[in-house]
């Protein structure tokens, strides 16, 4: 293996285990704050809006910088690049916290209530996420430092259509499996994404290995 490779495989153990801590911190946050309120899910625990999101981040979270509903500095980059070089620009998220944590990762998290999915007759609760493992530090491109993923009402963290259900039950959207679910993201999002749509299933199905 040459240098440049053994290189760049380093970089992605350690996007990818930064990814992780994050990912920990959030989930160990929610589990929480569903105990601190005697409560089975996110919604029972009265996370369902904006104002009570940003309560949430403030006080389960080392906060240094707000960012209001906004993509954008000090707590994400001011631009960022698909994997296949498409620019984009940040922007208001309006149902959502975003913040800089301590760490230097800058989270952005929906209420998890603003969107639905119905499976036969499970209704699962999420709203969007974007994680960058680094803030403003580059390299700011979607897949690699920034993520994008679903927050489920339970605390999970997925991609679209991984619903709690669909894990714990097999519950799935068009009787496909978990694996499939993550995989046909990644293949329709992951290098055409700015903000990294689908690549975190990739990883999740891959035990935690960015291999792409």
């Amino acid at each position: 293996m040459t240098v440049p490779s053994l290189m760049q495989n380093h970089q992605r153990k350690t996007y990818v285990t930064q990814l992780h801590k994050v990912y920990n911190e959030i989930q160990q946050a929610s589990l929480k704050y569903m105990n601190d309120n005697n409560a089975i899910n996110l919604r029972e625990a009265g996370l369902t809006s904006s104002a009570k999101m940003k309560t949430f981040l403030k006080d389960y979270f080392k906060v240094i910088s707000d960012c209001d509903t906004y993509v954008k500095e000090p707590c994400f980059a001011a631009s960022y690049k698909s994997l296949s070089g498409k620019s984009f620009q940040g922007g208001n998220w309006g149902e959502s916290g975003s913040v800089l944590l301590s760490s230097g990762a800058g989270i952005l998290l929906d209420r998890p209530s603003v969107y639905q999915i119905t499976v036969g007759d499970v209704t699962s609760y999420y709203g969007h996420m974007l994680i960058d493992i680094n803030g403003p530090k580059g390299p700011n491109i979607g897949g690699r430092d920034l993520f994008f993923a679903e927050f489920y009402d339970d605390g999970s963290i997925d991609v679209y259509g991984a619903t709690p259900e669909c894990k714990s039950k097999g519950i799935c959207t068009g009787d496909a499996s978990l694996t499939d679910i993550r995989n046909d993201l990644y293949d329709e999002n992951c290098f055409s994404s700015s903000y990294g749509r689908g690549c975190f299933g990739k990883i999740l199905n891959d035990n935690w290995q960015m291999t792409y």
